[in-house]
């Protein structure tokens, strides 16, 4: 494969769940971008938007540039990579991206808002946010999956247009 696959999406929408899924049943290396910056920083994501969410764009980008020169690799990245230009020319470079599209109901209904510093106001943050994103989502996407299934089907969803493309 010559391309990496890129998922994006708003948080809580799957990226990681099928970006892991997906590299086990394709065998192409897995890389969680939030996680990549925690090692990276030595930190956690919650910390460092503590410093403010600018300093973690920054560091987001920077994580980006190195992790997308790993090709292939499929790589999950933060709900938020898509509000900076700069991010998705780094991924349209060497990925296909994918938009994991969830229904933000379903979102709404099970995610673990401790864990996520963006949603500290409360689940109706999660609403304005895939208001405020979702036209960039749809923006830089070759490609959009609806999330509304089990991930076994998600992920040959995603193997079937891989080689159709590839």
């Amino acid at each position: 494969m010559i391309k990496n696959i890129a998922l994006i999406g708003i948080l809580g929408c799957g990226k990681t769940t099928v970006g892991k899924a997906l590299s086990e049943k394709s065998g192409i290396a897995f890389i969680d971008l939030d996680e990549y910056i925690e090692k990276k920083y030595n930190t956690t994501i919650n910390e460092i938007f503590k410093q403010g969410e600018d300093v973690f764009r920054k560091m987001e980008t920077e994580a980006l540039k190195e992790v997308s020169t790993n090709i292939p690799s499929i790589i999950s990245t933060g709900g938020g990579v898509i509000k900076k230009q700069e991010n998705m020319e780094i991924l349209k470079e060497n990925s296909i991206i994918i938009f994991i599209n969830r229904p933000i109901d379903n979102i709404a209904a099970d995610i673990d808002i401790s864990f996520r510093p963006l949603l500290a106001e409360g689940p109706s943050k999660l609403y304005s946010l895939y208001k405020e994103r979702y036209p960039l989502y749809k923006k830089y996407a070759d490609y959009e999956i609806i999330n509304d299934k089990d991930v076994d089907s998600i992920v040959n969803e995603i193997m079937k247009l891989i080689k159709e493309v590839l």
